[in-house]
């Protein structure tokens, strides 16, 4: 048997490219004590793996000639570890490859969802994965959304901003997303009910946001930056909360946009922002898990995903995060699901 992998191959500069990667093959080794053989099924394309290919942040770069790194899911094939079964689902740091051999660290069998029978496996990678923890926990531990107020988000018809949406409905929010198309928004207005929906293409953001926010704006979940965020601070309440995701106007920027022009208004209105990441909250997955799912199961959260066939593919699908031409989760299909 032998292994396909993508490496890398040279330091990103704007958007990615085939030669970037290196794509190689190599022979899976026997297994040793403890360890196990996992196929992987689907390949989370997440922005960070851009920052990750390109420099030392939360964590290393990952490093020329290495796997690319990445979340995944898979099924184990082979099993020489006790707590690891042949059939068993498995998700974690899969990296860009069709087989990895692990020992058991940074991969973590599915959750066991009683009362939620017949869960898609593409759920895991969405709602029910590091997607869903992002989303759950920026929005509710430091949005501190309460009824009545006014949330926007950016990316709201990515995977995680979707989902934002949904919950700030959910705890009675009236929810205003910002996203790059009119089909998009009609997504989310139409799909998953939030209230109003911007085209920051087509539309003059700041403008929009006056008519779509009439009493101002009490959270802001960030996932973009630039010029948008500058709209949104010129128009905060007192005591307004920005959980700052991401940035992903700026991931594949060549050269340094504009400044932030309004962060002084964060002093007078008394307002915060707090950058976070989902590695801070793995040890309450289980609790946002749980709710996701109990969610699901009711019918109260949708998701959607963008799904490319093909590992070889994931070098250019991966740029879809940054033009746009994706719906909620992008996902690569490396092999078939489990039957």
């Amino acid at each position: 048997m032998t292994n396909r992998q993508l490496r890398l191959n040279a330091r990103p500069e704007g958007l990615f490219k085939e030669s970037d990667f290196k794509l190689v093959e190599e022979a899976i080794p026997n297994l040793q004590d403890g360890e196990f053989l996992v196929r992987v099924i689907y390949l989370s394309l997440d922005p960070t793996q851009r920052v990750w290919a390109q420099a030392d942040s939360y964590l290393p770069a990952v490093k020329i000639g290495a796997v690319m790194r990445s979340f995944g899911l898979g099924v184990v094939e082979k099993s020489k570890h006790t707590d690891f079964a042949e059939g068993d689902i498995v998700s974690g740091m899969t990296g860009w490859q069709d087989y990895l051999v692990s020992d058991g660290q940074n991969l973590q069998k599915l959750p066991r969802l009683p009362g939620v029978p017949g869960v898609p496996l593409d759920a895991y990678m969405g709602p029910l994965g590091m997607t869903g923890i992002t989303a759950y926990f920026g929005l509710l531990d430091i949005g501190e959304p309460k009824e009545g107020e006014t949330l926007v988000v950016s990316g709201a018809a990515g995977a995680v901003g979707s989902i934002v949406c949904q919950i700030g409905k959910l705890k009675g929010c009236c929810v205003v997303g910002i996203a790059g198309s009119d089909a998009k928004g009609e997504y989310l207005t139409n799909e998953l009910g939030i209230d109003a929906a911007i085209n920051y293409k087509t539309q003059n953001v700041y403008k929009a946001l006056r008519k779509a926010c009439p009493d101002g704006i009490d959270i802001y979940f960030e996932n973009v930056g630039g010029p948008m965020l500058d709209a949104v601070l010129a128009q905060l309440n007192i005591g307004a909360r920005i959980p700052l995701c991401g940035f992903i106007s700026q991931y594949t920027a060549t050269e340094a946009g504009p400044g932030i022009q309004n962060l002084s208004v964060l002093i007078s209105k008394r307002a915060k922002i707090e950058g976070f990441l989902v590695l801070d909250y793995y040890d309450r997955a289980e609790e946002a898990v749980t709710q996701m799912a109990q969610w699901l199961g009711e019918g109260k959260l949708k998701y959607q995903t963008t799904v490319e066939e093909g590992l070889e593919n994931t070098p250019t699908t991966i740029n879809k995060l940054f033009t746009g031409n994706k719906l909620g989760k992008l996902l690569v299909k490396v092999s078939d699901e489990v039957a």
